[in-house]
């Protein structure tokens, strides 16, 4: 149990988890590819259903990392830009009881800004949302039956998925003296 104790404690420990993302990034770099973690900023929850059966939530967040929105004027109206990351769907268990099905959609912090002022850009970003979760984990949302949450700014506990873009040049050459314990790639 101590041992147990131990490893959850490290495990919350900022500067674990700090040290943790350090040796990642030098791993990866080694690998050719730069990694930065996308913390989520907490904004606000859609509750749904998928598939009409399971209840699952939506985090909409927030990131620095993401792009600025981008608005261009069209004929009737404006086309919006959102540059947005899509975490993997998650299962949690809470305390209280039933299994729950977690999204995190990150966008900029000004799309939530301007969401906090307009309905019209939050219904925008909250279709934007569904829209994500639905296209890329391959599931169907109601949307019909989809609420924000009041006072609830998230749900589960938080988790920083990573955004990896190939370096340039690539990875770097192993040195060459004739003693390589695995054979290349």
């Amino acid at each position: 149990r101590e041992l147990f104790a131990e490893y959850a404690a490290e495990l919350t420990d900022a500067e674990q988890r700090r040290l943790y993302e350090e040796e990642v990034a030098a791993l990866e770099r080694e690998r050719g590819v730069e990694v930065r973690f996308v913390h989520p900023t907490p904004g606000f929850v859609l509750r749904t259903s998928q598939e009409g059966s399971r209840r699952c939530y939506i985090n909409v967040c927030s990131n620095a990392l993401m792009g600025e929105p981008r608005a261009r004027a069209e004929r009737g109206g404006q086309r919006w830009e959102l540059p947005y990351s899509l975490a993997p769907g998650r299962e949690e268990l809470p305390p209280a009881g039933r299994r729950r099905l977690l999204y995190d959609v990150v966008f900029p912090p000004a799309a939530l800004r301007l969401a906090a002022r307009s309905a019209r850009f939050r219904r925008l970003l909250c279709d934007t949302a569904l829209e994500a979760v639905e296209n890329n984990c391959g599931v169907r949302l109601d949307r019909n039956n989809a609420t924000v949450l009041r006072g609830v700014s998230y749900k589960g506990i938080p988790q920083a998925p990573v955004i990896r873009s190939p370096l340039p040049g690539g990875a770097p050459k192993p040195p060459d003296d004739g003693e390589a314990p695995l054979p290349p790639f």
